[in-house]
């Protein structure tokens, strides 16, 4: 669900906005932003129940592991 937000902002920054982002983008450019400060406790929690996942932290340890090899095969 989407909310309407009204916001002010100095007019150079508003020009700038559409020029730079475009008209229609300017709420997705600034949505974007101003996530990861709000969302910031939901990705930690999600962060936490993937760390906990026991069968896919084993996965991912084997694939970074695998990894190691690669880098040190190539030539310096």
């Amino acid at each position: 669900m989407q909310k309407k937000l009204t916001i002010t902002v100095d007019e150079h920054v508003y020009e700038g906005l559409h020029q730079i982002v475009g008209r229609r983008r300017i709420s997705r450019f600034i949505e974007d932003l101003v996530r990861p400060y709000v969302m910031r406790q939901e990705l930690e929690a999600a962060y936490q129940q993937m760390a906990q996942d026991e069968a896919r932290e084993s996965e991912a340890l084997e694939w970074s592991e695998g990894t190691i090899g690669d880098v040190s095969d190539e030539p310096r």
